[in-house]
């Protein structure tokens, strides 16, 4: 057992991919056996991994979730700022980009739609929950468009670690739920083409739950979805530390 657990330890990353991939396969056998394919496996496998780190969490008292037990560190540094920028650029390719040309005006409109429609949400939010300051409620207006968004604009504009924690939380909610929704109501939308999908990317904007969802919908919609949901994050984390902080201020 010694040896094993040194043979894993000095193997982190290997045994990192290990854990995610078993954690992957459990999930999409919970989704097809037991939740009929109702709710996509992508979205269990979210779940699963925010209940795994706050029992690493809260077994250890550390700060980095199930990281913090040894065997498990390679899983910290596969969850990395690196690997998570790769993944989101590399859900784009495959994109057409002759359909992304053609697509490009309705995909700047979803864009600047969806990235006010949210942000005003968060707003709305953050005065519910009693907070009077621009940088706070600023922080959970972007926390509302992505999870990367709000942390950016955080530490742009001075808002506290919980304030900013907070609106990470906000992020991952909206991840959860465009993941679980987006092939429950892909129908109705008629969320059925590249430029649907582009649209889409562009007003819901959280990047792994666009990508989640529509592989759960029609994986050849992804880098659709994915090239939008991308620009989301970029240009939110221009626009929320700067235009809307400036609105804001003069609001408040």
């Amino acid at each position: 057992m010694e040896i094993l657990l040194d043979l894993i330890e000095k193997n982190g990353l290997v045994f990192g991919f290990l854990v995610i991939g078993l954690l992957v396969l459990f999930s999409d056998i919970l989704s097809k056996r037991i939740f009929k394919g109702r709710i996509p496996g992508s979205a269990i496998a979210i779940f699963l991994g925010l209940v795994l780190g706050y029992l690493g969490g809260a077994f250890t008292g550390g700060e980095k979730g199930i990281s913090d037990i040894s065997i498990f560190k390679g899983v910290g540094f596969f969850g990395g700022a690196m690997f998570r920028d790769f993944t989101i650029v590399a859900t784009a390719m495959g994109a057409s980009f002759f359909l992304v040309k053609r697509a490009g005006f309705l995909g700047m409109v979803s864009l600047l739609s969806g990235i006010v429609l949210f942000f005003f949400i968060g707003v709305l939010l953050a005065l519910a929950w009693g907070y009077t300051d621009v940088a706070s409620i600023c922080t959970i207006g972007a926390g509302a468009c992505t999870y990367i968004v709000g942390p950016v604009t955080g530490a742009a504009i001075g808002a506290s670690s919980e304030v900013i924690a907070l609106s990470i939380a906000t992020g991952v909610v909206k991840t959860i739920v465009v993941t679980i929704f987006t092939p429950i109501v892909a129908k109705k939308i008629h969320l059925n083409s590249p430029e649907a999908a582009m649209a889409y990317g562009g007003l819901m904007g959280t990047s792994s739950g666009v990508a989640a969802g529509l592989a759960a919908t029609d994986p050849k919609l992804v880098p659709y979805g994915a090239v939008t949901a991308t620009f989301y994050t970029g240009l939110g984390c221009l626009l929320c530390p700067s235009v809307f902080y400036i609105i804001l201020s003069m609001i408040f």
